[in-house]
This record gives C-alpha cells, sequence and structure tokens, in this order.
C-alpha cells in the first residue's frame, strides 16, 4: 500500500463520510468500526459473504448487512470503506469508483473518527490488542468515556469499538500494510519491535524506519511509550530523544521510567512490584498470567500515569480487567479437558502463550491446535514456530490460512509439521477442519488443556471441540 495516497487523520470527520458501507463488515476490524460508526449516529451498511458473529450485534445497532457482494449494495451510499485484504477489482469497488463516491481505506475512516480526540494509539509486533483493551479499561474506570476501536473483543463488554463522550480515543495501530502511517497520535505506544510483515517493509531495518516514522507523528507535546526491555526498540528511543521527543519506558531493565520487578506469574493472574521515577508504587496485579501480559498491562499502566490518571483507579482498573477474546480466552471445560483459544500465530507470540499455558496445565498436558496464518511467514519462520510449538505435548497442524496466497512445493502444514521436534506420535498434519475434533478426542484426556491457536478461523473451532466432548 501507498500510504501517501492516504489521507491522514484530521482531514476529514467521521460525519462527513456520510452513509458508510463497509466491505467485508464482519472482520474483527471492520466490525470494530462499524460499531464505532453506528454508536457515534453515522448510517451504517456492509456486504459479508458468511454469518460471522459480530453481525447480529451490528444489526441490532441499526446497521445493515447484505449476506452478498453486490453493485446494488452501494444504493444510497455516500463512502465506501475496504481494508488491505480486499482487491481493488472488487465489484464493490470497482461501482463505487464508477460512480464517483468517496473510497477509504479502513485507516482512513477511523482516521476520520479521530479527528478532534487525543488519540492513544497502540503500536508493536506483540501485544497490541491486549495493551489498546487495557488502557482502554483504565480510561474508562477513571470516568473518561474513550472512543475505542480494537482488534479484538474486550471480554465482558463483547464490544471492539465505541463512540465515547471523552477526550480519548484508543486505537490499535496496525503497521502489517504500513496504514498507521496516516494516525497524528498523542500518545504513541509501540510494545516492541521484531520481524514480521516483511512481505510489505522489505527487511527488519525497513520495519524498523517504519515504527520510527510511527513514532515520529506523535504531537510535539505528546510522547512515545515503549519498552526497555526490548533489543528492538533501542535504536527507536534513541533517535527520538536526540530529536528532543518526550520517551517514557517500562520494564524490568533497571534504566526503566516504570520498572517491573519481583514478576510473579500463576493461574490466578500476574502480579509484579512497581517503582516510577524510582519511586515505590506497590504492588500491581492483572488478572491474566503470562509475563508477557504483564508488561502489556505496564504499558498501559505508564501511560495513565502520564495522563495524570489516579494511580488506585489504575490498579482498580487492572484487577477488574476481563481479557480479550481470542487472547487466552477460556473457552469452556467438558469431561475434565479445559479448552482456550489464542490468536498467536508469530513464533515470539506462540511461545509466550504455550509457556502460559503450560503454567495453567499443571500437571495436565497441553494439547495445541495450530493453523498457521500466512503461506510467507509460515515458509520464512518455519523454524521458529516449529521450535515454539515444540512446547507442546501433541500439536495438531492444519493447513495454512493465506487468502490469494499461493503455496510453493514443499509449504504449508506438511512441511510445519515434519520440522516440530516431536516424535511421530506426538504430532500430526489434519488438513481437513471436520476431522481436527475427531483427532483432538483421540489425543486428549482429563486433566489437559486444549489450545486452538492461529489464524482467525481457527476462533470457532473451540466450541466444536467442547461440543466433541461433551458427545463422547
Amino acid at each position: 500500500m501507498n500510504t501517501a495516497e492516504l489521507t491522514p487523520a484530521g482531514e476529514l470527520t467521521a460525519e462527513e463520510l456520510g452513509t458508510v458501507h463497509l466491505i467485508g463488515i464482519g472482520g474483527v476490524g471492520m466490525g470494530g468500526l462499524a460499531r464505532l460508526l453506528l454508536t457515534r449516529g453515522v448510517p451504517v451498511s456492509g456486504s459479508e459473504l458468511r454469518e460471522w458473529p459480530a453481525l447480529a450485534a451490528l444489526r441490532a445497532l441499526g446497521g445493515t448487512v447484505h449476506m452478498a457482494h453486490e453493485a446494488s449494495n452501494l444504493d444510497g451510499v455516500d463512502t465506501v470503506v475496504y481494508s488491505t485484504a480486499i482487491p481493488q477489482d472488487h465489484v464493490e469497488i470497482v461501482e463505487a469508483r464508477r460512480r464517483g463516491l468517496r473510497v477509504l481505506h479502513r485507516s482512513e475512516a477511523l482516521a476520520a473518527a479521530m479527528t478532534g480526540r487525543r488519540t492513544i494509539a497502540v503500536a508493536g509486533t506483540h501485544g497490541k490488542t491486549t495493551t489498546t483493551s487495557i488502557m482502554t479499561v483504565i480510561l474508562q474506570h477513571a470516568g473518561e468515556d474513550p472512543s475505542f476501536v480494537i482488534g479484538g473483543e474486550i471480554s465482558a463488554a463483547g464490544s471492539n469499538g465505541h463512540h465515547g463522550s471523552g477526550g480519548y480515543f484508543v486505537a490499535e495501530a496496525d503497521e502489517s500494510d504500513k496504514s498507521f502511517l496516516i494516525y497524528r497520535p498523542h500518545v504513541a505506544i509501540i510494545t516492541n519491535i521484531e520481524g514480521d510483515h516483511l512481505n510489505n517493509w522489505g527487511d527488519l531495518a525497513g520495519l524498523k524506519a517504519g515504527f520510527l516514522e510511527f513514532a515520529e507523528l506523535t504531537d510535539p507535546d505528546g510522547f512515545v511509550v515503549t519498552c526497555a526491555d526490548d533489543a528492538g526498540v533501542q535504536e527507536l528511543i534513541a533517535a527520538l530523544r536526540a530529536a528532543g521527543r518526550t520517551v517514557y519506558t517500562y520494564g524490568e531493565s533497571s534504566g526503566a521510567d516504570l520498572r517491573v520487578t519481583d514478576v510473579v506469574s500463576s493461574v490466578q493472574g500476574v502480579r509484579y512490584q512497581a517503582t516510577l521515577d524510582g519511586k515505590p508504587l506497590g504492588e500491581i496485579a492483572l488478572a491474566l498470567p503470562g509475563r508477557h501480559m504483564g508488561l502489556n498491562g505496564a504499558a498501559a499502566v505508564l501511560t495513565a500515569l502520564r495522563l495524570g490518571i489516579p494511580l488506585q483507579k489504575i490498579t482498580e482498573a487492572l484487577a477488574s480487567f476481563p481479557g480479550v477474546r481470542r487472547r487466552f480466552e477460556r473457552k469452556g471445560t467438558v469431561a475434565g479437558v479445559r479448552v482456550y483459544d489464542e490468536y498467536a500465530y508469530h513464533p515470539t507470540s506462540v511461545k509466550a502463550a504455550l509457556r502460559t499455558l503450560r503454567e495453567v496445565a499443571g500437571d495436565g498436558r497441553l494439547v495445541v491446535v495450530f493453523q498457521p496464518y500466512r503461506v510467507y511467514r509460515t515458509r520464512d519462520l518455519q523454524a521458529e514456530l516449529a521450535e515454539g510449538l515444540a512446547l507442546a505435548d501433541e500439536v495438531i497442524v492444519m493447513e495454512v490460512f493465506g487468502p490469494g496466497e499461493q503455496r510453493g512445493p514443499g509449504e504449508g502444514g506438511v512441511a510445519l509439521t515434519a520440522a516440530i521436534d516431536l516424535p511421530a506420535e506426538h504430532k500430526v498434519f489434519v488438513p481437513s477442519w471436520e476431522d481436527v475434533p475427531a483427532e483432538v478426542l483421540r489425543r486428549s484426556r482429563p486433566g489437559d488443556v486444549v489450545v486452538t491457536m492461529g489464524a482467525p478461523p481457527i476462533s470457532m473451532m473451540g466450541d466444536e471441540l467442547l461440543a466433541a466432548l461433551a458427545e463422547a
């Protein structure tokens, strides 16, 4: 994507979009934007090819959903919104341009909704969705009523988008297609930088340069928050500070502004001792397990403190945080088998998630159903993915989910399965969705933890596994 052709934040408002039509409205990114616009009073329609879970809620909010992609869907529409996954020869984009309608990338429509708000944009290779969600909940708990659009649903609220009455706008900023470069945040949070989406960035140096450009778009009177522990952000910190920009850091490193020590993670959650600028803050606890979850929370804690949110409000919000759907989400327990769902698909996040699930499993075994996400990533990071999956006791690998991609010879689920360093009887490639529940039944027993992990479609597998376990 050429971001130079996109409209930066501040040049449009959501109301100026008129009636908005979203292609692929059921996806999590489009669904969050649709929720935001609908709760703001902007008329919304959209098109889909399958009945995604989010569609019922969008209809309840007044949205119109067409279950087909057709030119006639655009009758009465002023603005058509597409995502990077939608090709430019899509029937609705072609028709919109023929009619002379405004055609915007999702990020442009989101930028329009940010106009007039103090935006907190959360970027990074890992942890964006959880950090954005925690930041939102802290502001809500403090009575700020922020607007927000998140790449996942806050579990208790069942929402990933909302128009609030307050002055803050919290948004997950996606680096994958470079679209985060059109935002103009007041605060930029960068959780970490690691090689990913290099099909768009070329190499790690290009990716780091992109994150630096994003950070430099922050308001001069705003600030950047990032992790002192992460090797990928060190050059960025140095460059920003050399340019006179305000950068605050968090982490276990001794030089962090918000220093995290004595980290303890268990099935009840993660807790740590915190100091800010050398002054003790006491214990901070998050009701989600995992050291990485603690760091995600610390990014939001530091941001909130620098924005003047009282510590008590922050700790109360963290203690009540319900988690995010598809991020360490417990789907249920049947016949003594606990079933979780987890969005992790990059090797680093796969390893972090499986280490945490290993803690949860206790004396039970860890059974993973993994659906790789994107052919290029699975190919280029095969060794690292295999290393992460080998942390499990049993691994079921599905075929790669890569819309629009072609698998080359020797690529895909078969090759990944072969690369996992587990005995042959403890790993298997299952290309057919319908065959997965039976394979899980064969491999699991009471006390085990089963996790569905990876590409978006796998999120629907957990309920099928619970049903299969109940019928066994």
